[in-house]
C-alpha cells in the first residue's frame, strides 16, 4: 500500500442514484470527516471476497468516526447489474452503508471512475477531513496497514 500522499481534491461523486441507508451524502456535506469509498462491481470476485467485506469491517471497526460509502462502478455486464439487482445484492451481503451508482457514459467507463482514473475494481479510496484524496488503492489492501492509515487520517489536525 502506498503512503498517504495528497492526490488532490476528490470533488463530488458523479452518480445516477443512491441505494441504502443512511441518506445519500455529498462530499461537501462530509467536509471535516474522514471518508472511505469502496469502488466495486457486484460481479467482481475480488470485490465480493475482499473489497466489500473489508469495507464492512471498516464500518464496524471505526463506527461513526469514519464515513464508509460504496461506489458501484460498472464497466461490464451492464444488462445484469442494474439498480434492482444491486439492491438485492446489498440486502444479501448485508451492506450497512449507502452505495452510489456511478453514472454510466457512452464510452463504457462510468463518470466517477474515469474522472478519478480508477484502474478497476475493487478500489479503495481514502479522503481526508479537507476533502483531499489521500489513497487510491486498486486490488487487495491488507487490513493492518489500512487500519493504521485510517487512524492516521482520523488523528490529523486540520
Amino acid at each position: 500500500m502506498r503512503g498517504l500522499l495528497r492526490l488532490g481534491p476528490i470533488g463530488e461523486l458523479d452518480v445516477s442514484q443512491w441505494i441504502g441507508e443512511p441518506p445519500a451524502p455529498t462530499m461537501a456535506d462530509l467536509q471535516g470527516r474522514v471518508v472511505a469509498i469502496e469502488a466495486f462491481q457486484m460481479l467482481c470476485p475480488g470485490c465480493v471476497s475482499h473489497g466489500l467485506p473489508q469495507a464492512i469491517r471498516l464500518h464496524k471497526t471505526f463506527g461513526s468516526d469514519l464515513v464508509v460509502i460504496g461506489l458501484h462502478t460498472v464497466f461490464e455486464h451492464h444488462h445484469v447489474t442494474g439498480p434492482k439487482a444491486l439492491q438485492a445484492f446489498m440486502y444479501e451481503y448485508r451492506i450497512p452503508f449507502p452505495v452510489a451508482i456511478d453514472r454510466p457514459q457512452e464510452r463504457g467507463i462510468p463518470a466517477t471512475m474515469e474522472r478519478l482514473s480508477l484502474q478497476g475494481t475493487p478500489t479503495l479510496l481514502l479522503v481526508d477531513k479537507t476533502g483531499q484524496l489521500r489513497l487510491n488503492a486498486f486490488g487487495q489492501v491488507e487490513d493492518l496497514p489500512l487500519g493504521a492509515a485510517v487512524a492516521h487520517l482520523l488523528d490529523e489536525q486540520v
